[in-house]
């Protein structure tokens, strides 16, 4: 297999192995130089201790004055030898002449070596090749009574008995090399064991490879992708989280607590839950999101949740005007069918010879819808508005529901951005017409739409039940809704159009029974005003 096809486990391990081998190798040839040094430095101390211990005897002094110093001197300089472990005791004249030597045939022979300090009063070591080889000295003058030079003494090791006596001690010291090699192997055995657990024994190409698909696939999908860890701090997010959650690309967000992060409420809120959820709908200040969220698992150990965040507002806008286009057209056919049977009776009239009664039945007809048309189309010049109105008054009329549009309402183009006040409205309404339903009649919405000072009001008044008030705060909160069944973003959509502009919402009893929803929201600035 080519190295570069190991895996990171596989390569760690045996760049590990190379290193603590080298590491320990580096250790025991320096640990081997630093114990001979030591060695070599013990050896110099014992021969000069020998040799002044010598130089100061009584003995050598009276050896060296006698007729025959040799033969005086020579037994005594083995003994000391034999008992001091030393390899040479050699006693020699100023002159270099020996007057002792470990081999006998070579007394009377000049000394090999220097002894010019010596002559100067000086002790000194040196290592120096003489008749036996490498050897450690140590030479010592040796003084009379008055301060003279009479004599030399030198006492040495030889290098192949220092070497002897570290190969002594170097079973010790492979042992403890042995012992940190195979630690060392250990550990570097199931680290690598680890990492290859952890990276599931792919190499650094095939690691490499995956990140930059995955990479690829973050920047690109149309999703919004948040991974946050068991300590709730954030440890990914794409392109697509970002702007979704309204951040910049050089914002800060990896690596730091979730509870720190100016992130829309529902969005904290999941993410600190760590729950699992399917479809949730989230909203911030001006999307609507879908959220799924999943915990996710190594071993069975949880390490975090993974959120995904779909950006459905504009399928939420015309899912909204689906349904009022659906609302409008079940009225409208109703209307058509009703429209129906009333000309069928104009007509009938009509063949009765009745011709009055039934111009009096078809003109009330029309002067009622006339008349709604006109008081809508006067008081509202925002025709988006006012075609919204129209369509919830058939709706309220097939419900069952009056619904009276305040005289007193007037509203201009102009003053908000039309979808968010077809949201505003358009909601509102909706939720009258939810609460009304069921009760008993008189069914009624009442709706004003004008202008207070620096501001747009929004007044929706119902009959129905009533809001509780302690349940005005869930009012305009995300997935709260009135119905039996499903899950209710009308409010929740209100409350976002209001918090975007700035405005501010109120949720009152009304007299008589009901709920009175007021809006305010600042007038936006005309170009060119």
């Amino acid at each position: 297999m080519s190295v570069r096809r190991w895996s990171i486990a596989g390569q760690l391990f045996a760049l590990q192995v190379v290193v603590v081998t080298l590491l320990v190798g580096a250790g025991t040839v320096g640990a081997v130089l630093l114990a001979r040094e030591d060695a070599r430095a013990s050896a110099r101390q014992e021969v000069l201790a020998v040799a002044e211990t010598l130089a100061r005897s009584p003995d050598v002094r009276a050896g060296v004055r006698s007729a025959d110093p040799s033969r005086a001197l020579q037994p005594y300089a083995d003994a000391t030898r034999r008992a001091t472990g030393t390899d040479f005791v050699v006693v020699m004249a100023p002159d270099r002449t020996r007057y002792t030597h470990p081999d006998p045939g070579r007394i009377g022979q000049p000394f090999l070596g220097t002894v010019a300090p010596a002559l100067a009063g000086r002790p000194f070591t040196e290592t120096y090749v003489g008749t036996l080889g490498e050897s450690v000295r140590a030479v010592v003058p040796i003084h009379d009574t008055h301060g003279q030079v009479i004599a030399l003494v030198s006492v040495g090791i030889t290098t192949e008995a220092i070497n002897r006596e570290l190969l002594r001690q170097a079973p010790v010291l492979l042992g403890a090399t042995a012992a940190a090699l195979a630690l060392a192997g250990t550990g570097s055995w199931l680290l690598s064991r680890r990492l290859r657990r952890q990276t599931h024994g792919l190499g650094p190409a095939q690691i490499t490879r995956m990140y930059e698909y995955y990479d690829a696939v973050l920047h690109s999908v149309r999703e919004g992708l948040i991974v946050v860890d068991r300590d709730q701090r954030v440890a990914l997010v794409n392109d697509e989280g970002r702007r979704l959650l309204g951040f910049g690309p050089d914002a800060e967000l990896v690596d730091r607590p979730v509870a720190q992060l100016r992130l829309p409420p529902a969005v904290t809120e999941l993410l600190r839950s760590g729950g699992e959820t399917h479809d949730e709908p989230v909203l911030t200040a001006d999307r609507v999101l879908v959220a799924n969220q999943q915990t996710t698992l190594f071993e069975g150990r949880p390490l975090g949740t993974v959120l995904t965040l779909r950006d459905h507002t504009e399928l939420r806008t015309l899912a909204g005007e689906l349904d009022s286009a659906r609302g409008l057209s079940e009225a409208l056919r109703s209307q058509a069918h009703e429209s129906a049977n009333r000309l069928h009776t104009v007509l009938t009239l009509v063949e009765l010879g009745r011709t009055d009664e039934a111009v009096r039945l078809a003109t009330d007809e029309l002067t009622v819808a006339q008349q709604l048309t006109d008081r809508v189309v006067a008081a509202v010049t925002e025709p988006a508005l006012a075609a919204l109105l129209l369509g919830k008054s058939a709706q309220a009329g097939e419900r069952g529901v009056e619904l009276v549009i305040d005289p007193r309402s007037r509203l201009d183009e102009g003053f908000l951005p039309t979808g968010d006040l077809l949201t505003v409205v358009g909601n509102l309404v909706d939720n009258a017409l939810e609460a009304v339903a069921g009760t008993p009649t008189p069914r009624r919405v009442e709706v004003f739409v004008g202008t207070a000072g620096a501001e747009v009001v929004v007044r929706v008044r119902d009959t129905g039940p009533g809001l509780d008030p302690s349940r005005v705060a869930d009012a305009f909160r995300r997935g709260w809704s009135t119905k039996q069944r499903g899950r209710g973003l009308g409010l929740a959509l209100v409350g976002q159009v209001v918090a975007r502009h700035g405005g501010r919402t109120d949720v009152t009893p009304a007299p008589g029974g009901g709920t009175l929803f007021t809006v305010r929201l600042p007038i936006a600035e005309r170009s060119g005003a």
